[in-house]
């Protein structure tokens, strides 16, 4: 054999030894992503748990004193079924939906609350009020962070050359968490109750 014969046969291996650790550092990047997204997902479903547990009592504490205001109750206790079924399924779609409808109803049930100053004063409402609002605070910054951590896999999995190793593996996009556009405001308890 000829140099000329070795020098091509190792500029063969060289070149398909780059392009394997590139495929493999792309692989890596892509894996480092999908984690990504399911921590920041995780952060959400942890937040919505706890809130879950909290907007029973919240509701609760309310129906002692708001006798003439049921409908409003139950609309929260609806709209917070639907948010722990959409959960429960991993539907962001439907989760979007239903937490819209969520918030509205926790914006109707503190501008109701106004009316009734026995239970505005009530230690237990007022620390609950606390409680949500906190939770409703922290599940929009971790909503923030997870559709940022999403739009960054959705963009990366389709760029080249990335799109052929995701295509390869079977790495996917994930869908936004987003709200209904009437419904994005985040009930601001300090607002009403301020």
């Amino acid at each position: 054999m000829s140099f000329d014969t070795h020098m091509t046969t190792y500029i063969v291996i060289a070149a398909v030894v780059i392009l394997a650790a590139y495929g493999v550092l792309i692989y890596n990047q892509l894996v480092a992503l999908k984690h990504g997204v399911a921590r920041s997902w995780a952060n959400i479903d942890v937040l919505l748990k706890q809130r879950h547990d909290e907007l029973p009592k919240l509701v609760e504490s309310c129906r002692q004193y708001m006798r003439y205001e049921q409908e409003t109750l139950e609309r929260v206790m609806k709209a917070r079924s639907a948010v722990s079924t959409a959960q429960s399924k991993g539907d962001i779609p439907a989760l979007g939906q239903a937490e819209g409808q969520l918030r509205a109803g926790l914006m109707q049930l503190f501008a109701v609350v106004e009316a009734y100053p026995e239970l505005k004063a009530n230690e237990t409402f007022q620390h609950l009020q606390a409680r949500v609002t906190g939770l409703e605070n922290d599940i929009a910054d971790r909503r923030e962070l997870y559709n940022e951590s999403v739009n960054v896999n959705n963009v990366r999995i389709e760029q080249f050359p990335d799109l052929i190793v995701a295509r390869m593996f079977g790495f996917g996009g994930h869908p936004l968490l987003e709200f209904a556009t009437e419904e994005k405001t985040d009930p601001s308890l300090r607002t009403l109750f301020g």
